[in-house]
């Protein structure tokens, strides 16, 4: 019997560049296949390494104007990898250069649409919590080779002087951040979304980069502030969250490149797929994604009756578990089974994520449509 096999932890301290150092050095071969599938996914979109090599120069402006010391801390990865500050730059702007490389290229208009994976968030807040806890969970759909590129990063604070909080995030190996939760007690899962605005305004910041502020962030209100205030080349949904020891809170975002709408939990309760919820949006925007992704609307549906429908006792992880595990529409399910996607890709869903941030644990299942094993993973 094949053992289970789960995602490597990297652990890194220190400062940008020592960090990404660290990475680098941890997990050489995961960031060289990352980076190898991305570059294949470029070339069948017809882009040769050398003008893959100019998009990813053409962010580095934007890379820095975010923040310098997200450049230094790819600058650390690269170094520590042995491989190239291009190769690096691709795998945390991937969603801007696999669907807008034309835009940022200079050329013609970004492609319809923005298939960053056809995930599933949730969080089920204290009152409704078997744990009296809040519980905040994630399906990653989206390229099968993932369950082999991917890591948990816990990035510790050098000292107690530092002013960021210790973090632990799911992530691409060589990207500085996907999901997790801080030591402040915020957590973050995110979705894709997709609008006709996408890559038409003008640069912004990279998905990956907001999220990795977003989980430095000291409370809920200054993670909200972020997305507000950042500029955005496309549009992505992101659940955050806030827990203490018997409280927290929570807000669904849906940041298109222009402006920010939101969603609030229902009966302590709330669920985001990869369509527009917000009224307001919905009226606003055109969704070239939900024609690729028409699922999302029934799994957006299905997790939310299967969590509301529990109302004799509090939602407890077997619940969430079971809910996240759907198959119904195999293969396209809340739980997706490896299925043909774009450009000769495979979809599935990599990993389900499950976060306890009151207690500072998150668990993981690799492959979960193979095994539903979790490994634990503490803060």
């Amino acid at each position: 019997m094949q053992a289970v096999q789960y995602f490597p932890l990297v652990d890194v301290t220190g400062g940008p560049y020592n960090r990404g150092l660290q990475h680098g050095r941890a997990v050489p071969e995961r960031i060289a296949a990352g980076a190898a599938l991305y570059r294949a996914q470029l070339g069948r979109r017809g882009l040769d390494d050398a003008t893959i090599d100019r998009l990813a120069r053409a962010m580095l402006p934007q890379i820095e104007a975010f923040d310098p010391a997200y450049l230094e801390e790819m600058q650390g990865i690269a170094e520590g990898a042995g491989t190239s500050l291009e190769n690096i730059v691709v795998v945390n702007c991937r969603t801007e250069m696999l669907y807008g490389f034309s835009t940022i290229g200079g050329n013609a208009p970004a492609e319809d649409g923005n298939e960053d994976g056809d995930c599933t968030g949730l969080v089920v807040l204290p009152k409704r919590s078997a744990t009296g806890r809040l519980l905040h969970a994630h399906n990653w759909d989206w390229r099968q080779e993932c369950v082999d590129t991917c890591i948990v990063l816990r990035i510790r604070a050098e000292s107690v002087a530092d002013s960021g909080p210790d973090i632990l995030a799911f992530t691409e190996a060589g990207a500085l951040a996907r999901h997790g939760f801080n030591s402040h007690g915020v957590s973050l899962t995110g979705n894709a979304l997709s609008c006709h605005e996408d890559y038409q305004h003008g640069p912004g910041v990279p998905v990956v980069l907001l999220r990795r502020r977003l989980l430095e962030s000291t409370n809920l209100a200054h993670a909200m502030r972020t997305v507000w205030n950042a500029r955005r080349y496309c549009s992505s949904n992101m659940i955050l969250a806030q827990s203490s020891a018997t409280d927290g809170a929570c807000a669904s975002l849906e940041a298109a490149p222009t402006d920010v709408y939101w969603t609030l939990p229902q009966d302590n309760v709330l669920v985001h797929a990869n369509h527009w919820l917000s009224p307001v949006a919905v009226s606003r925007l055109r969704d070239p994604g939900l024609a690729a992704r028409p699922d999302s609307l029934y799994r957006q549906h299905r997790v939310e009756n299967g969590l509301l429908s529990i109302t004799d006792r509090g939602i407890d992880w077997n619940d969430v578990r079971t809910i996240l595990a759907d198959d119904f529409g195999f293969p396209d399910g809340v739980l997706r089974t490896p299925k043909p996607g774009d450009f000769s890709s495979i979809s599935a869903t990599v990993a389900t994520t499950l976060m306890d941030v009151a207690k500072k644990v998150m668990w993981i299942a690799r492959k979960p449509y193979e095994c539903r094993e979790f490994q634990e993973y503490t803060l």
